[in-house]
C-alpha cells in the first residue's frame, strides 16, 4: 500500500474540534490535529419536511467525514462528548438537553416524568384548541385568563375581588339585585331578583 493511499484512508474518518461557525451559511471551521477546515456543513437531525434546528458551537467535539479521504470535501457528521463538554445526563432511560442559559429539558421514561425549568418564558399558541387531559392541574401562583368556563362545578378559598362588571349567579346580578317583602324588624326579606 503506497504512502498516499494510506494518507487518504486515515483521513476518511477524523475527530476534530468546532473553531467557527456561521448560522447563515449553516457551516462550521472545524480543527483537527495540524488541520483547519474550511467552512463545511454541519450534521442535522433532520433536514427533510421535520427539520430541527441546533447549531454547533465553538469547543464542540465532532466527527470529520471526509469522502474519498480528502478533507476539503469534509462534512461534521456528528458532535461527540469530551471533557470541556460533558452529557448532561447519566441514567439510560432519560433524554435531558441543556441550553446555554440554563434551560434544561428532561424526561425520565422510569419515573414517566417531564420536566422543563431554567426558561424565562413559554408560549404555546394552538389554531383551535390546547387539551390538558390529567386528574390535576396545579399554578403554584398568579393565574391570568382572559375568559373561563366551569363546567363541573367547584370550589374557592380566600378573598375574591371583582370589579369592571357583572358578578351574576343563577341569572341575577350579585351587586344590583334587591329584595321582595323587605320589612322591619326581626323578619326575613324575600329571594333576591
Amino acid at each position: 500500500m503506497n504512502i498516499e493511499l494510506m494518507r487518504l484512508l486515515e483521513n476518511i474518518v477524523r475527530i476534530g474540534v468546532v473553531t467557527e461557525i456561521n448560522t447563515d451559511t449553516w457551516e462550521v471551521r472545524v480543527q483537527s490535529g495540524g488541520l483547519t477546515t474550511n467552512w463545511i456543513r454541519w450534521n442535522s437531525g433532520r433536514a427533510g419536511k421535520f427539520r430541527i434546528w441546533i447549531p454547533p458551537s465553538p469547543g464542540e467535539q465532532v466527527l470529520l467525514l471526509c469522502p474519498g479521504g480528502n478533507p476539503e470535501t469534509a462534512v461534521s457528521a456528528g458532535s461527540l462528548y469530551s471533557n470541556d463538554n460533558p452529557p448532561p445526563g447519566a441514567l439510560e432511560n432519560e433524554m435531558v438537553i441543556t441550553a446555554p442559559d440554563g434551560a434544561e429539558f428532561h424526561y425520565n421514561a422510569q419515573e414517566s416524568n417531564l420536566t422543563a425549568k431554567g426558561i424565562k418564558t413559554a408560549t404555546i399558541t394552538a389554531r383551535t384548541s390546547i387539551t390538558l387531559d390529567t386528574p390535576e392541574v396545579e399554578c403554584t401562583q398568579h393565574l391570568k385568563t382572559k375568559t373561563f368556563e366551569l363546567t363541573d362545578g367547584g370550589t374557592m378559598k380566600g378573598n375574591v375581588t371583582h370589579s369592571g362588571g357583572n358578578l351574576s349567579s343563577n341569572g341575577i346580578t350579585v351587586h344590583t339585585h334587591v329584595h321582595s317583602g323587605v320589612k322591619s324588624g326581626s323578619d326575613t326579606s324575600g329571594g333576591p331578583q
